[in-house]
């Protein structure tokens, strides 16, 4: 059996390393690599759209940018691509029953859902029309599908996947992982007790106190 050479890189070589280097050199990478996908895993602008403005929703501006305008939703996009958090795994029977018909068409032959194409026909039909022309309306519409996934029974419920790898992606990047969170690479000194104000944020270097999930 031959082996290719040391020095040979092949697509699929490059485009994970693509994404190894989005997370780790933040998320503006990520747009590059999304482009850089198999032609039929490149995602649609629209869904670029969507993704940026649902990651935005998720993790709005405030004092720090917000998860869109960092580049989250590429991220996300990306992420999805690879397979990460488990978007690659077949969608179990109870969810399909819970979200059937409008699951059905975004499935892979697999078992496995197509996240993006999922969460768009689910926003705009919860939209009656363009969920990106919903407006202020929007907000609402997205906490109404954020409570349906998050009632019991509800483990493995698409959304729950896409808003864990936009916590992700946004707490990973340089404006979560410094300015939303605290960053220390060598602590000065040790306190063993204190205390804890509505303004404490955690340390994004301490990933024990980290929870993205």
């Amino acid at each position: 059996m031959a082996h290719p050479a040391v020095n040979e890189w092949h697509r699929r070589d490059f485009l994970g390393a693509a994404a190894l280097a989005a997370l780790c050199f933040g998320l503006p990478e990520a747009a590059l690599a999304v482009d850089r996908l198999p032609k039929k895993a490149v995602p649609r602008k629209r869904q670029r759209v969507l993704m940026r403005a649902v990651s935005d929703l998720v993790l709005p501006r405030t004092d720090t940018p917000g998860a869109g305008e960092v580049g989250t939703g590429d991220f996300v996009l990306l992420a999805l691509a690879h397979g990460l958090g488990g978007s690659a795994e077949p969608v179990t029977a109870s969810i399909r029953a819970s979200l059937s018909p409008a699951i059905a068409p975004h499935l892979n032959s697999d078992g496995s859902l197509r996240h993006a194409d999922w969460l768009e026909a689910e926003l705009d039909r919860r939209a009656g029309g363009s969920f990106l022309n919903a407006g202020s309306g929007a907000a609402g519409l997205l906490s109404a599908l954020d409570a349906q996934a998050y009632v019991r029974d509800m483990d493995g419920h698409p959304w729950r996947t896409i808003k864990t790898l936009i916590l992700t992606g946004y707490y990973t990047s340089e404006a979560g992982a410094s300015q939303e969170l605290r960053f220390e690479l060598v602590p000065g000194r040790w306190d063993p007790d204190l205390p804890v104000t509505a303004e404490t944020r955690a340390f994004s270097s301490d990933w024990t106190a980290v929870d993205f999930g």
